[in-house]
């Protein structure tokens, strides 16, 4: 791969609005949907997929959730770039995944968001 690609849940309209608005920013990844690619080929949990977004780096590596973003920012002009090293910067780090986590528990209350956007109940 040339440019890494960012893939997010096609099923949940929150996930589709914000995926959206990601080539606003001026990153240069591509992007598709968990349900358009094959997972196991490019090396992407497919269980954790559904809980958080994975970014396919270049080089293969998978990213998920907060460090996704952060390395899809990576990819943008100077002011993303930045906010990308803030985000995944010691002191940042656990208040960014946190918060990624309540966005994700939360997408069907969000904005686009519908019953479809649900996490599946937690096993256990």
């Amino acid at each position: 791969m040339r440019r890494g690609l960012m893939l997010n849940d096609g099923d949940c309209g929150f996930c589709m609005r914000t995926a959206a608005l990601v080539p606003r920013l001026g990153v240069d990844i591509d992007a598709s949907t968990i349900q358009e690619v094959d997972l196991a080929a490019l090396g992407v949990d497919a269980d954790r997929a559904q809980v958080e977004m994975p970014y396919v780096h270049p080089d293969g590596r998978v990213d998920y959730g907060h460090r996704a973003f952060a390395a899809i920012l990576a990819t943008g002009p100077l002011p993303w770039r930045a906010v990308s090293r803030v985000m995944t910067s010691r002191a940042v780090d656990p208040l960014a995944r946190r918060a990624y986590h309540w966005v994700a528990a939360n997408r069907e209350k969000l904005p686009g968001g519908t019953p479809s956007c649900a996490l599946p109940p937690a096993a256990g």
